[in-house]
C-alpha cells in the first residue's frame, strides 16, 4: 500500500469531502426501507461550503483527478 503524505490543506480537503460524503449517505440511508419514493438528500449548505473552501485552499478546485488520487492513497477502500 502506498503511503501518501498530505499537506495540511490536502488533508483538510479530504476530511471535508469525507464529511460531505457521509452526510449524503446518511440522508439516503434515512429513507431506506420506508417505501417512500426516493428524494435527493438534503445537504446543509455549510457542509458543502466547507468542502468547496477546503478544495480551493488545497489548490484542487477543478482538478478532480488529483483530488481523488489523494483520497484513494490516504483512505483506501476496505
Amino acid at each position: 500500500m502506498t503511503t501518501a503524505v498530505l499537506t495540511d490543506h490536502e488533508r483538510t480537503a479530504v476530511q471535508a469531502y469525507l464529511r460531505l460524503l457521509h452526510t449524503v449517505r446518511a440522508g439516503l440511508d434515512d429513507r431506506a426501507g420506508t417505501g417512500a419514493p426516493p428524494r435527493p438528500p438534503v445537504v446543509p449548505p455549510s457542509v458543502l461550503a466547507e468542502a468547496e473552501q477546503a478544495l480551493e485552499a488545497a489548490g484542487l478546485t477543478g482538478n478532480e483527478e488529483a483530488f481523488f488520487r489523494l483520497l484513494r492513497d490516504w483512505c483506501p477502500p476496505t
